[in-house]
């Protein structure tokens, strides 16, 4: 317990890669077990107090509506971008299908954000809303997110590597720039894992292997969509360089007692 109170973030990703890595052999992958291993960690650590800390950040709606905005925009975009040039280097124009109708995208936006066993839900709380929240509580948000990415990636090290979960090992960097974006928006969202957990549901809403067949067009999609996130992690890193160094905001950070939520957000 000493160990675990003095240590909790790797007692945190030890357990989660435990519990999500034990489902390989089966053919799977526990997603859930990241909030699994959050949940006990807070428990074991800081009691009922930390744990309704940790889910206030999960139900912080109080922020500027900006943020919801970029939430949502970023991801379509870096979508948007990768599609259209694509098809500018040849490739055929997409099936539009997963689409159609019109509301079919918002719909399977929203069903991402509550899905039990899916990876916005099972990652935000924990990853956002308690590692990323107190690694900053004594880091700069750069430091904080290096460890983040480094742990994140591996933690996720089996879908690169096993061919029924039909990722590229070259994916990896994918998930070091989106990290790299979620750390952004969490500290300026008041650490709210609302706002991420959005913006995570939407990154996944767009099915990119179902626009083009297996194939060139395909690999090539792929390796453009990991261009486009990789563009948006290094923009962050340069042009919010002084953000990255300085002390992150109070209310993104773990340190901050549940008492203060609503006054640090309003």
């Amino acid at each position: 317990m000493t160990f675990i109170r003095n240590h909790p973030v790797a007692t945190f990703f030890v357990l989660a890669y435990a519990l999500a890595w034990g489902a390989v052999p089966f053919g799977s992958f526990f997603a859930p077990g990241a909030l699994v291993a959050a949940i006990v960690v807070v428990l074991l650590t800081e009691g009922l107090a930390g744990l309704r800390s940790v889910g206030a950040r999960l139900i912080r709606w109080r922020v500027s509506w900006i943020w919801y905005v970029v939430a949502i925009a970023v991801p379509l975009i870096v979508h948007f971008v990768t599609i259209s040039v694509n098809v500018a280097m040849g490739a055929p124009s997409p099936d539009t299908g997963q689409f159609t109708p019109f509301y079919g995208l918002a719909v399977v936006i929203g069903m991402n954000i509550v899905n039990p066993t899916g990876g916005p839900l099972s990652e935000e709380p924990s990853f956002r809303g308690f590692a990323q929240s107190s690694l900053q509580s004594k880091r700069t948000p750069l430091a904080a997110t290096a460890i983040m990415a480094a742990a994140i990636t591996g933690w996720h090290a089996p879908l690169f590597f096993i061919s029924s979960f039909g990722l590229k090992p070259f994916e990896a960097l994918t998930t070091v720039a989106v990290t790299i974006w979620y750390a952004w928006l969490f500290n300026h969202a008041a650490g709210s894992a609302l706002i991420t957990l959005i913006a995570h549901a939407t990154e996944g809403a767009i099915n990119t292997e179902d626009l083009w067949p297996a194939g060139g067009d395909a690999t090539r999609e792929t390796w453009l969509y990991v261009a486009v996130w990789c563009a948006v992690a290094i923009g962050l890193l340069i042009v919010s360089r002084r953000f990255w160094t300085s002390p992150a905001p109070v209310a993104a950070t773990h340190s901050q007692h549940p008492s203060n939520v609503k006054e640090t957000v309003s």
